[in-house]
Parts: structure tokens; C-alpha cells; sequence
């Protein structure tokens, strides 16, 4: 791939520069330990939270994430016999200040920011994103939420507004985007839906047959235009092209 032909790279942030599985695996503890569950793997619990998570925004597109969260814990403890409260159900629904970004994403970043403007198209609110920025060690050029937008990626409406928005802001049309994700069901397929070209940060060894962990397993993945197994791999090949 000429990277060279890119002025903007679009990025999902929760999955590729934010460790979103660790985030909510450690967010999960306080309700495992209350109800002394040791059958919950972290496969197991990943797996589910995929599958709630999915369902609630669908059904709920405009619901803000903590509320998402929220609405997801309450149904995890539901469908797992377990014990919860008012308490625990907010504190998963605030937890997202607290998910870690994976070690490479700061440099990483800051180097790809070198060459490239930097776009957020994330499936959280302002303020979440807001509060996760303060681990990336970038200023992003554009950054557009599902609260935004009033919608939850996989819908292509996302990548919609969002490729309207950089053409009307700073002239650039879509195929001067490149959109770097990890997640096939939420990036990958609504991406190539809207005639997008993508790389794919295969955090998860998906494509070594790895494990699908809080994404939702898909059948007949899209084929992304080039793929990298950490964001570090990508920028040094990307500015240095």
C-alpha cells in the first residue's frame, strides 16, 4: 500500500489504542468477587459482554455508553445468576476513564502524527473519550462520538457522518482516508460498506486464529487492505513509507 497517497488517518479507539478487553475484565472483578464466581473466565465474561453490548445499542442507539454500561452490567448479572446493586451496576457504567491504552498507542501516535492528521470515530460519549484521550499523548485533529452522532458503529451512518464532516471541515474527500481499526464487526465492514480502504491492527491474533474476546464473532470477515499485529508495526511502516 502507497501510504503516501493518505493526508488522514481515522482511527477506532477502544479495541486499537485503548485496551478495552483489560478495561472490562478488571471492571467485571468487584461483581465476580462479591458472588465468589470462579467459573467466570475472562473468555467467558469478554464473550458475553460482547453479545449484550451488540443488542443494547442497537436497540438503544442514541443511549449515551455509561448508560450502555450500565444497562449491560445489570443483563450480565442477570444472565450469570449473580448478585448486583445500584452501586455496581454505575461503577461499570463510569469505568471507561479507567481502561488502560496499550503500551505502543502514545508513540505510536505522535509518530503517524508526523505525517498524517489524526481522526477519532469512536462508539462512546464526549466526555469518555475525553477522559481516555489523556493516555494517547496526541491532539486529534477531528473527533466524532456516538453521542454525536446519535448512532453506534457497526451502522454505516457512522462513517457516513463522519467522512461529510472532514470533507465540509477541511476539504478532503474519502479516499484521503485511511480507516485503522481493530474490530472487524464495528470497523471493518461498515468501512468497506461505505467504499473505505483499511488496516487492520489485529490486536487479538484474529487472523493467527486468535480469540474474539469483547468483539462479536464474524463469520465472513472483510478483507482489510493491509494488516499489522500492533499499532507500532503500522506507524513505523506508514511514515517511513
Amino acid at each position: 500500500m502507497d501510504y503516501n497517497q493518505y493526508k488522514f488517518l481515522s482511527f477506532d479507539c477502544y479495541g486499537t489504542l485503548i485496551d478495552w478487553e483489560t478495561g472490562i475484565w478488571n471492571a467485571f472483578q468487584r461483581i465476580v468477587l462479591l458472588n465468589n464466581r470462579t467459573d467466570l473466565s475472562k473468555e467467558k465474561v469478554l464473550s458475553h459482554f460482547a453479545e449484550l453490548e451488540e443488542a443494547q445499542q442497537t436497540n438503544t442507539p442514541s443511549m449515551l455508553y455509561p448508560e450502555v454500561l450500565y444497562n449491560v452490567h445489570q443483563q450480565f448479572a442477570k444472565r450469570n445468576n449473580l448478585q448486583s446493586n445500584e452501586g455496581l451496576d454505575k461503577e461499570f457504567g463510569n469505568s471507561v476513564p479507567y481502561w488502560p491504552a496499550f503500551a505502543d498507542s502514545a508513540d505510536a501516535l505522535r509518530k503517524l502524527k508526523t505525517k498524517f492528521k489524526l481522526i477519532i470515530l469512536s462508539n462512546v460519549n464526549d466526555a469518555g473519550f475525553t477522559d481516555s484521550s489523556r493516555r494517547l499523548g496526541v491532539e486529534f485533529d477531528a473527533i466524532y462520538t456516538a453521542e454525536q452522532i446519535g448512532s453506534y458503529k457497526p451502522n454505516p451512518a457512522n462513517f457516513e457522518y463522519m467522512i461529510k464532516s472532514v470533507k465540509q471541515t477541511f476539504g478532503i474527500k474519502k479516499d484521503s482516508i485511511l480507516h485503522v481499526a481493530q474490530s472487524l464487526f464495528h470497523d471493518h465492514i461498515p468501512a468497506k460498506a461505505v467504499g473505505m480502504t483499511t488496516v487492520w491492527i489485529d490486536r487479538q491474533n484474529l487472523s493467527k486464529n486468535g480469540n474474539w474476546g469483547a468483539t462479536k464473532v464474524v463469520d465472513n470477515p472483510p478483507k482489510a487492505d493491509a494488516i499489522f499485529e500492533n499499532l507500532m508495526s503500522f506507524a513505523q511502516t506508514a511514515v517511513y513509507d
